[in-house]
């Protein structure tokens, strides 16, 4: 049985006095989170350390935003894995749609950041999922398919299971529209038979799947109550504790 994992993507926002507040209120709420499910918090890089300092006696664990796919060198403003796993990460996101649309991002860069992170062994979230002009010309699922295979690329049986998928209808990001539960369940099982094609159908059974379109408390029971959705990944309702304290208890409710 999958465990559910509900990650919060707090993207460009709380440096650290801001991150001190916001752990502070979660912390408060859900410092012990029901065995079936992961809670994750992914701060900008500058708010890391704080994160691991107030987390380290509770169930929530901390994520990276992006890693560099190299070890280290002269890439002014990147991080690397080796800096993330020692400022104490667990996972790290890549591919974001917000990373590939502003700063360049591409499938090939994906599979780089992919493979480095797994040799660090940070779990990878990785993004992927289609515009609103892909979806109208029924594009977005070979898009989709594409997107995985390329980020997969060279990554063996062994390391897909310690990978996480987030589904993004970049058309629900930030823009109040949310995918029905149905169009997210009818995604989420299409990448589920991607993995299976690619690996195993255990494979594709042992990995979770998270759902990254405007989750929030209003709709994350109907949601997460979909078979091949694992959980979420949460933009502006991270930010919030009590939304987002909400959500994890919505889904230890159904884990």
């Amino acid at each position: 049985m999958r465990r559910l994992l509900i990650a919060g993507n707090w993207k460009m926002n709380c440096g650290p006095y801001d991150a001190a507040e916001l752990l502070e209120g979660l912390k408060a709420k859900k410092s012990e989170v029901n065995e079936n499910v992961d809670v994750l918090v992914c701060p900008p890089f500058v708010s890391i350390g704080m994160a691991v300092k107030y987390l380290y006696d509770t169930d929530i664990q901390v994520g990276a935003q992006n890693l560099h796919f190299e070890e280290n060198g002269a890439f002014t403003g990147e991080i690397s894995g080796s800096m993330l796993t020692e400022s104490g990460c667990n996972y790290v996101i890549i591919g974001h749609s917000e990373r590939r649309q502003y700063f360049g991002e591409t499938d090939e860069t994906v599979n780089q950041r992919t493979k480095k992170a797994l040799e660090h062994k940070l779990a990878p979230i990785i993004c992927v999922g289609e515009s609103l002009s892909q979806r109208k010309a029924d594009e977005h699922y070979d898009l989709v398919k594409d997107q995985i295979t390329n980020a997969l690329n060279g990554v063996s049986a062994e390391e897909v299971l310690d990978i996480v998928i987030a589904y993004e209808p970049i058309w629900a990001i930030g823009t109040g529209e949310t995918a029905s539960p149905e169009q997210a369940q009818e995604m989420h099982e299409h990448i589920r038979n991607v993995v299976a094609n690619l690996y195993s159908q255990d494979a594709a059974d042992s990995i979770n799947i998270l759902y990254g379109g405007s989750m929030k408390p209003a709709n994350a029971q109907e949601l997460l109550s979909q078979a091949d959705v694992d959980g979420g990944l949460i933009g502006g309702a991270s930010l919030d504790a009590d939304s987002f304290s909400e959500i994890i208890t919505i889904a230890e409710e159904l884990a």
